[in-house]
């Protein structure tokens, strides 16, 4: 019986066949731990990531010292949203990293659209 880590990385895998970033769009990428969450804007023609933001960056570790909770993930949604407006970037492909569109990631997508990104 696989683990439920191993069957989240084969639901990842499933839809990264289908979701790829460029340039012009470029993937939010949703990771996940028990007690943090991150979230990266990457270019996957070039291999590189644009824009970062998580739980442990100190603006929201201030303002969340319980990382790990729905707010916390809005929060970072929003940071990684407005970060990437500076930098130029609107529209973005969702990749919600083989986790079920809920809770904290669903949060998460909610926080970045509310900031301004499109997807």
């Amino acid at each position: 019986m696989a683990s439920r880590d191993a069957s989240r990385k084969a639901r990842h895998m499933r839809v990264r066949k289908k979701i790829s970033g460029t340039a012009a769009k470029p993937r939010l990428n949703v990771f996940r731990s028990n007690t943090n969450v991150y979230a990266q804007i990457i270019d996957d023609v070039t291999g590189t990531t644009l824009v970062a933001a998580s739980s442990l960056d100190k603006d929201v570790k201030e303002k969340f010292p319980n990382a790990g909770n729905k707010a916390a993930a809005k929060f970072v949604g929003e940071l990684v949203a407005k970060k990437a407006i500076e930098k130029g970037i609107e529209d973005v492909v969702f990749d919600r990293g083989g986790y079920l569109y809920h809770g904290r990631v669903k949060e998460l997508a909610e926080g970045a659209r509310e900031a301004g990104l499109k997807f």
